[in-house]
């Protein structure tokens, strides 16, 4: 979760596939990704927001204290996961924007862009803009980092 001075998250909005089954009133999401092998949490939150929205002007504030899960429901769960666990387990980092939001560039040389355009949002909007399937963990992050926002 980056927040600015203010308190607001950042959001995205995802970049849509050919065949992508979400609904374009969810299409918003804060930055996430995985964990390459051998690379700590930590510094996988760090790179992940680099790649996604360019910002190198943050500081860690607080993590939050468990590693929260879900499923894919069952339209996402054979995309492309061959019989392999469908879902994730993430663990978020809760990081102040020290930077000017002319920094933020959401395409990145030699990344995919992820989404196609971002905004700052209020924490309690945040469960409303995720797919439905994301919220229980959207909810649970939003509960461990409220007091961090405005």
């Amino acid at each position: 979760m980056l927040l600015n001075r203010e308190g607001l998250i950042f959001v995205g909005r995802r970049r849509r596939g050919e065949n992508d089954p979400v609904r374009l009133d969810y299409q918003w999401q804060m930055p996430q990704g995985g964990i390459d092998k051998g690379e700590e949490p930590e510094a996988a939150a760090f790179r992940e927001l680099e790649e996604e929205t360019g910002v190198v002007s943050a500081e860690l504030i607080e993590v939050a204290p468990e590693w929260y899960a879900y499923d894919f429901p069952p339209e996402f769960a054979g995309r492309g996961r061959a019989g392999r666990y469908a879902g994730q387990t993430q663990l978020w980092f809760a990081l102040r924007f020290t930077g000017d939001d002319s920094e933020i560039a959401l395409s990145q040389p030699g990344h995919k862009p992820e989404f196609t355009d971002w905004r700052w949002a209020p924490i309690t909007e945040l469960s409303a803009l995720i797919v439905p399937f994301k919220r229980p963990v959207y909810d649970n992050v939003v509960r461990a980092f409220a007091h961090l926002a405005g």
